[in-house]
């Protein structure tokens, strides 16, 4: 009776898995558990070991938006700062008249200087939006180009001459804002070469069975 019936007419022993016709049983004799229909329970151990259900890879598992892993964070904090250094001291002029200039001011006057400011709002949304591993490491180049473009505004703003005047002094000296913006790009371009860490041994929430490769 049992090999001629369907396997939707089959109840099935949810511990053991022992099946039996409809009717036959109501407890399972070995393990006293309620038997229940067999397409309601879910697949034993051994039948998701043999077909695992598909799952998400690890490098395309969404993380929290508060993590900081691979890069993520330090990123993140580098931009906040950047923008807050860009509107810090960047030039401090005692003559002919004694005025401080931020990047911000200064980018006023000059504006191949917004890419200083512009860069790090750019970079804190790239960032920010990037929520799996393979999102960071598809992001690697146009983090560390932004780096690098805040980074080579401040360098050539600080070999550039500053303009002179033959009757009229002028006196300036950089400000710490301006060699900070420098120090911070140049850490943002290490750590987005490296955004997004390696392939081995990547986190996943997911549960897996032994032996499974996550890369």
């Amino acid at each position: 009776m049992l090999a001629s019936s369907r396997v939707s007419d089959l109840y099935a022993c949810p511990f053991c898995r022992e099946m039996f016709a409809v009717g036959e049983v109501s407890v399972c004799p070995h393990c006293d558990i309620a038997v229940k229909p067999m397409a309601e329970l879910p697949p034993s151990y051994e039948a998701q070991i043999l077909e695992p259900e598909d799952q998400t890879p690890p490098e395309d598992e969404i993380v929290p938006w508060t993590y900081t892993g691979r890069g993520r964070g330090p990123l993140i904090m580098l931009s906040l700062v950047g923008i807050a250094v860009f509107f810090a001291p960047w030039l401090h002029e005692t003559a002919p008249e004694v005025r401080t200039w931020s990047g911000f001011r200064f980018a006023q006057a000059l504006p191949w200087l917004w890419a200083a400011g512009v860069g790090w709002f750019i970079m804190l949304g790239l960032v920010a939006s990037r929520r799996t591993i393979r999102q960071m490491r598809g992001s690697r180049v146009a983090v560390a180009f932004l780096a690098a473009m805040v980074l080579m505004t401040v360098v050539v703003r600080l070999i550039a001459a500053v303009p002179t005047h033959p009757l009229i002094p002028i006196v300036v000296q950089w400000g710490w804002g301006l060699y900070a913006a420098g120090v911070l790009a140049a850490m943002a371009l290490g750590f987005g070469l490296r955004f997004g860490g390696s392939v081995e041994d990547m986190p996943t929430r997911q549960s897996r069975p032994p032996g499974e490769t996550l890369h």
